[in-house]
């Protein structure tokens, strides 16, 4: 009798097991099928999963930063990437927030347009602090012509922004460079003008040139007074500190039985204005030099502020309202100075009662004067009036 297998024939065939997809097929009974049914319904494995999870993930963030840029980010980073990726699997957020956040580290928005960020509007130049510059304006001189007045009374202007002390830079510091210079400056604002006084530059050789190589368009700034009474102001000066010095009359002669002036005195000396402005016009064009009379500054303060104004391209503020004379000084005073409430006249050194000097002397000043005073005039084309 013959015995019925009950394992099908092709599975004892190689080439038939291969052929029905049974290669790793037992030989015993019932198997084979069973594990390829098997193999059949095996779900995806967990790789393609993982790929599946990350191109969602990309494609959402993609997704979100085109909408974020799209609408200017009206929020902040932390706030717009928790809210609208508030949905999202944990990994999506925390990838959404990363990648927003380096996107605005590195080009935010209102940078990206060109325009600053409202955070620092109003901070990039700090209101009240400024900078130190050079001066674009100087009172060269003259030494007892009235500088002193003009730049308190300048001072009261908004716009300008004066040293107090005088540097003497041009004529006594100047190996300590311009940055030494420019330390003593004031702060001072977009629009306003940074000075200083010196009244020895105008007779200092050396000045014309040093000025000229900071800024040829530097403006000048001369307060000129008669020769003879500021020769006699500054004997005076120099008295108040040596009463032990030689009398006016002596010092003012080389031999007074000639009558030779002697011009190495320094009194005598710093009155010839025409000598001393033929130096400065090697430098710089009469334009740029403004002449201050002194003793129109005593009498109309209001007009004479009203032409260095101008000169300094500045509106006119300083005004007939901000002066009154003062009959004890013989001078007009500030009803109010810079940065005060109060009254300002200037110091007890200015107005000093001057000695009296022998009439003679006097006249032979004048005359002595008279040539230099009129090429002056004709230099700067006005008249000062001083031979009348």
């Amino acid at each position: 009798m013959k015995t019925h297998s009950s394992v099908p024939s092709w599975q004892n065939d190689p080439t038939a097991r291969a052929q029905h997809g049974c290669g790793s097929c037992t030989d015993h009974p019932g198997t084979g099928m069973a594990f390829s049914r098997i193999r059949k319904l095996d779900p995806p494995s967990r790789g393609v999963f993982r790929k599946a999870a990350v191109m969602l993930c990309s494609l959402l963030t993609c997704l979100f930063l085109l909408h974020c840029l799209a609408d200017r980010c009206g929020t902040s980073p932390v706030r717009a990437t928790s809210g609208r990726a508030a949905g999202l699997p944990e990994r999506t957020k925390r990838l959404a927030y990363e990648r927003t956040e380096e996107s605005f580290i590195l080009a935010p928005p209102d940078l990206v347009a060109g325009r600053a960020s409202r955070r620092f509007a109003g901070k990039l130049s700090p209101l009240g602090e400024g900078s130190k510059k050079l001066p674009q304006a100087l009172i060269i001189g003259v030494k007892k012509g009235g500088t002193r007045a003009l730049l308190e009374f300048l001072r009261v202007h908004p716009d300008i922004r004066a040293v107090g002390a005088e540097p003497h830079f041009f004529d006594r510091n100047y190996e300590n460079g311009l940055e030494w210079y420019r330390e003593l400056m004031p702060k001072t604002l977009e629009g306003q003008i940074t000075m200083e006084k010196t009244p020895s530059y105008f007779v200092t050789r050396e000045a014309p040139a040093r000025i000229a190589a900071m800024s040829r368009d530097t403006k000048l700034i001369v307060v000129v007074r008669d020769p003879v009474t500021r020769a006699i102001s500054d004997y005076t000066q120099t008295l108040s500190k040596k009463p032990d010095i030689p009398s006016f009359e002596s010092l003012t002669f080389k031999n007074r039985t000639t009558g030779l002036i002697d011009t190495s005195w320094s009194a005598v000396q710093i009155g010839i204005y025409a000598k001393h402005l033929d130096n400065w016009l090697q430098y710089f064009p009469m334009e740029q030099i403004l002449f201050v009379s002194g003793e129109r500054l005593i009498s109309d303060p209001a007009g004479e502020l009203g032409r260095v104004q101008d000169f300094l391209g500045l509106k006119r503020i300083i005004t007939d309202k901000h002066f009154y004379f003062n009959q004890t000084k013989g001078f007009p005073c500030l009803k109010k100075a810079e940065g005060s409430s109060k009254p300002h006249c200037l110091g007890k050194t200015k107005g000093r009662t001057h000695p009296n000097i022998d009439p003679e002397v006097v006249q032979r000043l004048r005359d002595f004067y008279r040539p230099f005073n009129m090429k002056f005039y004709q230099m700067t084309g006005r008249f000062f009036g001083w031979d009348d």
